[in-house]
């Protein structure tokens, strides 16, 4: 009897991670549950006790829109590729607001969480990617959003836009490995944040966000396009719109950038986590 129960009794032996190596993909969806249950939160949290709720999700994006359509559009007459100027700066601001809020909330999702890192086991990746969702909520919003814009504009769906999944995917995979980065850092240096709010800002601007990449000289796009946010606006642009060809140099070089940074942060967090609960 005693040594059937000795059987059946599993020991778990937790130890520090080794990189990459030691990456354990199936402990990661043993824990789902937790990570739906943690976006949840974070939902309720984001439109609990406020006035206009998830009509948030629409104003800002809006009110941008309308301020680059008076400040680019109109007076700095900047080239919109045929399309009309507000559906091209919205088309970007669909992937620029979702890279935006997640990153935010992945640079602090380990300082928020201190209290379940230091007293739970479960993956610490989790938590950060537990990001990419709330964020998704306000992209679904501000997405209907832009459906009826191009209904007023009579502006018809271009055959490109079967390819908006790879777009979306290529979005949340820059968005994760520049969060992870910056999560991992956070830990340590509490003023990692504050890098982010000035990288957004910055960033918007380097990003084809209000203009075409074509603006940008030829010995420069190569440089340019190592943002590997670039790639996403075009190709969201282009998969939405069908404004001319296909971006193939921009995109294939800002995904290979977002796979560079999304492998990289991987590895740093995967480092530094086992410091996480000694540091925070």
């Amino acid at each position: 009897m005693v040594e059937a129960q000795t059987r059946s009794a599993a020991t778990i032996v937790i130890e520090p991670s080794r990189g990459l190596a030691d990456f354990n993909l199936k402990e990661l969806w043993d824990y789902r549950d937790l990570m739906f249950f943690l976006a949840w939160r974070d939902i309720n949290i984001r439109y609990k006790q406020t006035m206009l709720g998830a009509a948030w999700a629409v104003v800002q994006p809006v009110l941008t829109m309308i301020l680059f359509t008076i400040f680019f559009g109109r007076l700095a007459e900047v080239p919109s590729e045929g399309a009309p100027y507000p559906l091209f700066v919205f088309a970007a601001l669909l992937p620029w607001q979702y890279f935006a809020t997640t990153l935010g909330n992945a640079a602090n999702s380990l300082v928020n969480n201190s209290n379940l890192l230091s007293k739970v086991y479960f993956p610490r990746l989790l938590i950060p990617l537990t990001s990419l969702f709330p964020p998704a909520v306000d992209f679904i919003i501000a997405f209907i959003v832009f459906i009826g814009l191009m209904f007023y504009y009579r502006w018809p769906p271009a055959p490109n836009v079967i390819w908006l999944p790879a777009f979306l995917i290529l979005a949340m995979v820059t968005t994760l490995g520049v969060g992870l980065w910056f999560a991992a850092m956070n830990v340590k240096y509490r003023d990692a944040r504050h890098i982010v709010s000035v990288l957004v800002q910055f960033g918007m601007f380097v990003s084809p966000v209000v203009y075409p990449s074509r603006m940008v000289p030829m010995p420069w796009l190569n440089l340019y396009a190592l943002n590997p946010m670039a790639g996403v606006i075009e190709g969201f642009r282009w998969a939405l719109l069908g404004t001319g060809a296909a971006p193939l140099r921009v995109i294939a070089i800002s995904s290979l950038a977002a796979v560079a940074l999304f492998v990289s942060g991987l590895y740093y967090f995967r480092y530094t986590e086992k410091t996480f609960a000694d540091v925070i």
